[in-house]
C-alpha cells in the first residue's frame, strides 16, 4: 500500500518488500540520530495488520506460536513465530493484546498467507481472524519519544520503542505533529546495531529460530506443542544449529555496500577460499559506519578476519557458536 506520507518534503520511496513507504526524506544521518535520540517517527504502514479476537484467540494462539501467550496480560508486547513441520521459520508476529482482540503486525505482504494458514486451523475455537492492513497503519516511535499518542490508539511498547496500530486515516494527522519523519533506511541501520533479526532478511527457507537468536525472545522452552516444535526441542537438547548470526563491522574505505546474498569467505584463504557465509542486511551507521548481519556457519572461528565479496569484515559474536 502507497502511504499518503510519500508526499512529505524530500521523501524519497523505498524499493523491494518496502516499497510502499519513505526509504530516507533527504538526509539518511540526521533521520538516525533523531530516531537514537527519542525523537520523530517511523512510517511502517506498509506492514501488514492482522488481528484475532474471541474469548479463545490467547488459548488458541498458544497451540500454534512458538511463543507461550495462553495468560499473556494485555497491553504486554511480545513477538512469536509459526514454523514449518520441519521447524523452519515461516512467519514472524509482532504482538499485543488489548484485552479483547490480539493486534499483530508482520511483513508486508505476508498476512494473507499467514491468514489462510490461522483460519485452516480455527476447528471449534471462537475466534475471529481478520486483515486490518487497510484501515490501520503501523507507525514507530523510538524508544525515549515523548510524542502524544492520540487516545485509544493500541500501542505495542518493547524497549526499542512503541509501535502504534493507528487509524489509517488519522496517518496524516498524526505525522503533523509527532516530529521529523525517518525513513525505513534509518530504522533498519537502527535495527542492524541493535542484532535483531527480520523475516526474509536474515531468514530463508531453512532458518531455524536458533541460528538468529529468535530462542527466549520469540521461542518460548517451556510450552506445550506446536508445529516444528520437535526441531527446536532436538537443537536445544541434543545438538547445535548449524548456522549464527553475526554482527559485521565492514571496511569503511569501500564505496559500495555488499548486496544481500554477498558471499563470505575466510580472509586467510583468499578469494577462491570456500563460502562459509552470506551477507543478510547491509547498512551504513551514522556511528558504526558501514556495517552488516550475516549468516556464518556454525564452526567458523568466532575471531576469523572475513571477507564479505571484495570488503574486508570484522565480526562481532550474535549466537554463540
Amino acid at each position: 500500500m502507497k502511504s499518503p506520507l510519500l508526499s512529505l518534503p524530500g521523501a524519497v520511496p523505498a524499493e523491494g518488500v518496502d516499497e510502499g513507504v519513505a526509504a530516507h526524506y533527504g538526509d539518511l544521518f540526521r533521520e538516525q540520530r533523531a530516531l537514537a535520540d527519542g525523537t520523530g517517527f517511523v512510517d511502517l504502514s506498509h506492514r501488514g495488520v492482522v488481528t484475532v479476537s474471541g474469548e479463545d484467540r490467547l488459548g488458541w494462539l498458544h497451540l500454534l506460536l512458538t511463543q507461550h501467550v495462553s495468560e499473556l496480560p494485555a497491553g504486554q508486547a511480545t513477538e512469536a513465530l509459526i514454523l514449518s513441520a520441519h521447524g523452519h521459520i515461516e512467519h514472524a508476529l509482532y504482538l499485543v493484546d488489548d484485552g479483547g482482540t490480539v493486534w499483530a503486525h508482520v511483513e508486508p505482504g505476508t498476512q494473507e498467507a499467514l491468514i489462510a494458514y490461522l483460519e485452516s486451523m480455527k476447528f471449534f475455537y471462537k475466534v475471529e481472524v481478520a486483515d486490518r492492513t487497510a484501515d490501520v497503519a503501523v507507525v514507530h516511535l523510538p524508544a525515549g519519544s515523548i510524542t502524544e499518542v492520540p487516545e485509544g490508539t493500541v500501542v505495542r511498547e518493547t524497549p526499542h520503542g512503541r509501535d502504534l496500530f493507528l487509524p489509517r486515516a488519522e496517518l496524516e494527522s498524526f505525522a503533523a505533529q509527532a516530529g521529523p519523519p525517518a525513513g525505513i533506511l534509518a530504522y533498519e541501520a537502527l535495527r542492524v546495531e541493535q542484532h535483531r533479526p527480520r523475516l526474509g532478511f536474515e531468514t530463508d527457507h531453512r532458518t531455524i529460530p536458533h541460528e538468529l537468536g529468535w530462542i527466549g525472545s520469540a521461542v518460548h522452552l517451556q510450552k506445550g506443542c506446536y508445529r516444528g516444535q520437535e526441531t527446536v526441542a532436538r537443537v536445544q537438547n541434543l545438538g547445535k544449529p548449524p548456522r549464527r548470526l553475526v554482527f559485521l563491522h565492514l571496511d569503511g574505505s569501500e564505496v559500495h555496500l555488499p548486496v544481500p546474498g554477498t558471499e563470505i569467505r575466510l580472509a586467510d584463504e583468499g578469494a577462491d577460499g570456500r563460502k562459509v557465509g552470506f551477507v543478510t542486511t547491509s547498512v551504513r551507521h551514522h556511528e558504526l559506519g558501514p556495517v552488516a548481519l550475516a549468516l556464518v556457519k556454525r564452526n567458523v572461528p568466532v575471531d576469523a578476519r572475513l571477507m564479505a565479496g571484495d570488503t574486508a569484515a570484522a565480526q562481532e559474536t550474535v549466537v554463540e557458536p
